[in-house]
């Protein structure tokens, strides 16, 4: 090595940067955002990422578990909600931006990203705040904030509605449909495809044989009318051609009523979880799978390669759900089902379907499969990165 000069003492050293993901509220939100925070971590040392979501959230669980800082903010939610509640959560709105601009000059973050859900909102308009410091110059000049690029993360065809709000402002959209773009401009927006775990894309094809295994799942807070339907199907199963066995993720409040259902029925050895941390073990087990159509559990079938019966969740904003299932249908690549139309019988009928039936297993495999989009996070960090970098 050459002897250091002046010059070199006196260049300056950059700090590890800094990346606040605000947002949360179900494991749509929340697994996302944990694949960039892991791809914008080890990408250097000293890096510090930092989560702003709400108590009530899967994120109070989730991102601590995943060994990343949380900060809660008091906040409710307003879409699909009464005239009471969301005039209770626009009350509390000033209180929890206030609230946002105090972990903003506390944690000083280098970029911001919105990934939806109840906490997105305050923090993302308090970035906004400080973006546009010289409109409030005196509430800026005292919590001594500078510039921080804001960015959001849109995973469906129709945005939500803070990032419609939000959406003229921000520096970046991140998107996974082309026709979330429209609502950001062109020239903000990136289609990506949605952040999904490197496990998830290991998992290896499933030899389809007896006893299939049967993933059943309605998300990360569960879903009462899929527990009702399988526990109507479980007598009849015992009278099926060939064995099931069930791996049912109930959600909390359904777990010992359908637990109890269960074993009444043992079958094949049918397994039920409140919540399943690992989802790529049960996906490597699974033949098939009955989910709901939430864009990233749709993302991750595709990166595990497989065939899914997509129950849409009814009052999903926008009808999102229904659009991701119908879309895929479309495609050879899952089956729709409503959830109008569940029953115990119904589901039975698609394993006789499907089940006995390997070709249309494997063509649905190879269709959804080409959904995958494996550079998700790598591409959605190598910008933030480069917005990071743009002068405060």
């Amino acid at each position: 090595m050459g002897r250091e000069t002046t010059l070199d003492r006196r260049r300056p050293i950059n700090p590890p940067l800094k990346l606040l993901v605000a947002g949360g509220g179900t494991g749509g939100h929340v697994s996302p955002a944990l694949v960039l925070a892991r791809e914008f971590s080890r990408r250097a040392p000293g890096r510090e990422v930092l989560f702003v979501g709400t108590a009530r959230g899967v994120e109070s669980r989730m991102v601590p578990a995943a060994g990343f800082p949380l900060e809660l903010l008091e906040v409710g939610a307003l879409q699909g909600q009464s005239v009471v509640a969301r005039l209770k959560t626009l009350a509390g709105l000033p209180l929890a931006i206030l609230q946002s601009l105090k972990i903003l000059k506390k944690f000083r973050p280098d970029v911001v990203l919105g990934v939806g859900g109840y906490a997105a909102g305050p923090m993302m308009l308090a970035t906004l705040l400080a973006t546009r410091r010289a409109t409030m110059p005196g509430t800026m000049r005292a919590l001594n904030l500078r510039r921080v690029p804001l960015a959001v993360y849109e995973p469906n065809a129709y945005p939500g509605l803070v990032n419609r709000w939000v959406a003229r402002f921000v520096s970046r959209a991140f998107v996974n449909f082309a026709e979330a773009g429209k609502f950001f401009g062109a020239e903000k927006t990136l289609q990506t495809g949605i952040p999904v775990r490197e496990e998830f894309f290991a998992i290896p094809a499933k030899k389809h044989a007896p006893p299939f295994t049967v993933l059943v799942f309605g998300g990360s807070q569960g879903a009462r009318s899929l527990n009702r339907a399988m526990v109507e199907a479980l007598p009849l199963l015992d009278h099926f051609e060939s064995p099931v066995r069930l791996l049912l993720q109930t959600g909390q409040s359904e777990y010992n009523r359908v637990r109890e259902a269960v074993e009444k029925y043992p079958g094949a050895g049918h397994e039920v979880s409140a919540f399943m941390d690992r989802m790529w073990d049960a996906y490597a087990q699974a033949d098939l799978v009955i989910c709901r159509a939430g864009a990233t559990t749709v993302a991750e079938l595709a990166a595990a390669g497989r065939a899914a019966v997509l129950v849409p969740f009814p009052a999903a904003a926008n009808q999102h759900q229904l659009r991701n299932a119908e879309a895929l249908e479309k495609l050879g690549a899952a089956r729709l089902l409503l959830d109008r139309d569940l029953s115990g019988a119904r589901i039975v009928a698609l394993f006789t379907e499907l089940l006995q039936g390997q070709a249309k297993l494997e063509a649905m495999e190879t269709a959804i499969r080409r959904e995958a989009r494996p550079d998700a996070a790598m591409r959605i960090v190598d910008e933030l990165e480069r917005l990071a970098a743009m002068p405060g």
